[in-house]
């Protein structure tokens, strides 16, 4: 059973004094469930377009609500986006915000205002399930004690995660900070440098495998898959790779049924379709395009048991779910497990019509499936093509909750609740993109009809490639690259040198913001702990 850490006295009074100036018929504040895929592209979910993948129960929540077809997320890996999601602010703008190993520390100050906080504050109840890979603790975590600051401090009621992704050690579950099953006498020891104690290695003992690597993914092996870091111990702790998602499924469902008394915010983080693709056999083989695609269904299904829970609750009308995903898809991405050869054969494509995908600011790398679903308030089979992003859900929580945002708070997020409600235009002027460098500055904007890609640009995507060769589109060189999407969405044709005043006025919009460290008008930036 999920006990909830207590809410403080002050948090719950704002809530109580707008409950009580309510009429005694008005609906209490709607829940929130913000779902995100991992590796999920725009092209994956069938209701964006003719892929080969069918997902009949996300295709409903767009049938009942709203398809944004321009929803980005602000960098084309992992943890940027994460980072974005829960603090409104480009990770960029911020050293250390890469993607990081299992054993980092957590990147996020606990002092910051952060997505669940904003919840929290106005007296919901917080959770966090799935994948986390934000880091824990102060420093190297013990996963002997409880490791904290993690997900409870920065405003999470309950916490049931993984500490990275499925192929990175730890390969264990962590419930409010402790190892879940964990045997004293069986203490886990993790490093990402060195190989700790006598436990074989896909490098070392190929033949234990089933699942081979190949690239990477030559470490610690766990369930016969081996993964990048290394561990020791914990055995009884252990998850199997084949119920990872109805284990998380099953906590989340029960914090929804446990949450029944007040307003909820629930951040549930699967691992579809990251590597390593392990599905439960009843979705091995479904799809007909290979393991990445069986994994998309198993999404998809644990996306139908969320909202039959809803249902069953009498919680469905008034919860915004809203779903889409961390960054683009990566067919091959460390495993021999032929996804991306399946996916050829059976005409898959998993950033749809766009180009590129994970690690590339391409659109296939940044422009994700988004959906919004509310039946009290969202009209059931809107489209919008306004641009919005997953930074923007901090300053949205701000307005849902009447909690405004002091000008530190979430210094890239823009309040698009109209947006998703009353078909508004967006309002943000433009959104930038880019993962963490040696510059803290983004690597891409878009503008209206205009898109540009400047920094490193040719050696990241050139590396991308290698792993989501796109269609007909030639390897970029490294030059600035201006696209424009309305024309050309797939970003063939480069006009770089048939518009330099663009160029230059998005560069110099670019290193602007970059100066000012916020996007937001009236923000500012936010102070460095």
């Amino acid at each position: 059973m999920i006990k909830l850490l207590p809410l403080a006295a002050a948090a719950l009074a704002p809530l109580g004094a707008a409950l009580a100036a309510e009429s005694p018929g008005a609906k209490r504040p709607p829940n929130v469930i913000v779902i995100i895929a991992d590796d999920l592209g725009y092209g994956d979910i069938s209701c964006n377009g003719p892929g080969k993948i069918g997902t009949p129960n996300i295709d409903r929540l767009a049938r009942e609500g709203l398809r944004l077809t321009a929803g980005y997320a602000p960098a084309s890996t992992c943890t940027p986006t994460r980072y974005g999601l829960l603090t409104g602010e480009y990770a960029w703008r911020k050293r250390g915000t890469g993607i990081l190993p299992g054993d980092a520390a957590l990147i996020i100050s606990p002092s910051r205002t952060t997505l669940p906080r904003v919840f929290r504050n106005a007296g919901y109840a917080t959770a966090v399930v799935g994948k986390w890979h934000l880091g824990l603790g102060d420093g190297k975590p013990d996963f002997n004690t409880r490791v904290a600051p993690g997900p409870n401090e920065l405003g999470f009621d309950y916490a049931f995660t993984m500490a990275a992704t499925g192929d990175r050690v730890p390969c264990v579950y962590l419930e409010n900070g402790k190892v879940v099953n964990l045997d004293p006498a069986d203490p886990i020891s993790v490093d990402y440098r060195r190989k700790v104690g006598d436990w074989p290695t896909g490098r070392e003992n190929p033949e234990l495998l089933r699942m081979k690597f190949n690239e990477g993914h030559a470490d610690t092996i766990v369930n016969g898959i081996s993964r990048i870091g290394f561990m020791t111990g914990g055995k009884a702790a252990l998850w199997d790779d084949r119920t990872l998602s109805d284990t998380f499924n099953a906590k989340a469902r029960e914090f929804i049924r446990g949450s029944k008394g007040r307003p909820f915010f629930l951040y549930y983080a699967a691992h579809e379709p990251h590597v390593p693709r392990d599905p439960n056999p009843r979705f091995v083989g479904k799809s007909g395009a290979g393991a990445r695609a069986d994994a998309v269904l198993q999404f998809d299904d644990q996306v139908a048991r969320l909202m039959e829970t809803l249902k069953a609750e009498g919680l469905d009308d008034n919860t915004l779910v809203i779903l889409s995903s961390d960054n683009g898809p990566a067919a091959a991405d460390g495993y021999a497990d032929a996804a991306l050869e399946n996916e050829r054969k059976a005409g898959h494509r998993g950033s749809g019509p766009y180009r590129g995908g994970k690690y590339t600011d391409f659109e296939g790398g940044v422009r994700m499936p988004f959906l919004a679903r509310w039946p009290a308030r969202i009209p059931a089979g809107r489209v919008s093509a306004e641009p919005v992003c997953l930074t923007d859900l901090v300053a949205t929580a701000a307005a849902l909750t009447g909690r405004p945002l002091a000008p530190s708070d979430a210094p890239d997020s823009f309040n698009i609740l109209p947006v998703l409600t009353d078909g508004a235009k967006s309002p943000a002027p433009y959104r930038l993109f880019g993962n963490p460098g040696a510059e803290l500055t983004a690597s891409a904007v878009r503008e209206g009809r205009w898109k540009l890609i400047l920094r490193d640009a040719g050696a990241h995507s050139a590396r991308a490639l290698l792993r989501n060769p796109p269609a007909d589109t030639p390897t970029p060189t490294g030059a600035p690259l201006l696209f424009d999407l309305e024309a050309d969405p797939g970003e063939t044709v480069n006009l770089a040198d048939k518009h330099p005043d663009t160029v230059k006025r998005l560069t110099a919009l670019m290193a602007e913001s970059a100066r000012a460290g916020f996007s937001r008008p009236g923000a500012a930036a936010a102070p460095r702990r």
